[in-house]
């Protein structure tokens, strides 16, 4: 009789730690789902500033120590980023971000995405279509952008 109610207690406290491990994933995942979704936002957030020329929202969203690579391979830091958006020969009237993919590790986030583009550059019509690396960095409760780099496709 002994030996039955060891074995099921053993059988028991497998399926509790089964049971307590699927309840930690799942919460785990729940914080991860809400974190994208911050991060998604973030993302819309930041092309909306930019099609507004919004300057308080872009440095809102942006970290101190951006870096801002654009696919022509030319690097800008924060300041030059801003100024660029607000007084640049291109003028963005929409941003789309096309198949886009959010993976977090901690207090950074992740985006890949093609970035679309529709804007005058320096008065004519043009469209952008470039592919884009995004790194978002959690501060206190915001998710802000550490670094872009742009490439051709």
């Amino acid at each position: 009789m002994k030996k039955y109610l060891i074995e099921f207690s053993t059988i028991t406290k497998h399926c509790f730690l089964g049971i307590l491990l699927c309840f930690s994933t799942t919460l785990v995942a729940q914080k991860n789902t809400a974190e994208v979704k911050k991060i998604d936002d973030a993302v819309s957030q930041l092309y909306k500033a930019m099609v507004n020329r919004n300057k308080d929202k872009l440095e809102e969203l942006t970290m101190e120590s951006l870096t801002y690579g654009h696919s022509s391979g030319k690097i800008e830091n924060k300041k030059e980023y801003v100024d660029g958006v607000l007084n640049g020969g291109f003028q963005f009237s929409s941003i789309t971000p096309v198949d886009q993919t959010i993976t977090t590790s901690g207090k950074t986030g992740v985006v890949r995405h093609i970035f679309k583009g529709e804007g005058t550059n320096n008065g004519t019509p043009a469209t952008v279509n470039i592919g884009c690396l995004l790194v978002f960095q959690k501060e206190g409760k915001q998710w802000k952008l550490l670094a872009r780099q742009a490439y051709k496709l």
